[in-house]
């Protein structure tokens, strides 16, 4: 089981350690940050007032599992920066915990019912988990991203707060 803490400053080294090169990187915080990642990007990224960032903990014993952010733009949530530190519990359904938690957080917080998130189309594992909650891929939209001379193709995945919770 885990839980969702406010993310601050004594996590970031946590976050940075995780984050081994340019490719984590940009799977992991899209093209807003460059390696290696530094508390400065954090900071700056962090002070916008319209993002959340969570740190993930293990319930039983309080270790950071993982990292996760909801930012808020228009009338809309998008779900980011997801990842799972602890490669030992991947594959493990905490991904799929971690974003219910997410989507709990806005139905209890939040007025923004329309749900959006993007995940690199080789990210198989992630879709579906996204898909197992939920998310449906929106065909519409798609993202290129140039990581290392290779073109990146980001999908966007939607999902409706209203339809959800039903």
């Amino acid at each position: 089981m885990i839980r969702l803490e406010k993310f601050d400053k004594k996590f970031y080294s946590e976050l940075i350690d995780s984050i081994k090169n340019a490719k984590d990187l940009m799977q992991f915080g899209g093209p807003e940050f460059t390696f290696p990642l530094t508390e400065r990007q954090i900071d700056k990224t962090l002070s916008d007032k319209n993002r959340i960032a969570f740190r993930v903990a293990n319930i039983s014993d309080g270790t950071t599992i993982g990292h996760c952010e909801i930012y808020f733009k228009d009338d809309s949530a998008k779900l980011g920066r997801i990842l799972i530190i602890d490669k030992n519990q991947r594959g493990k359904g905490v991904g799929e915990q971690m974003v219910i938690l997410l989507l709990q957080y806005i139905l209890e917080n939040r007025k923004e019912r329309n749900i959006e998130l993007n995940v690199f189309d080789f990210n198989i594992g992630a879709i579906k988990c996204y898909e197992k909650v939920g998310f449906t891929i929106n065909s519409d939209k798609k993202l290129l991203r140039e990581v290392d001379g290779e073109t990146w193709t980001a999908l966007n995945m939607v999902l409706n707060l209203e339809d959800w919770k039903k």
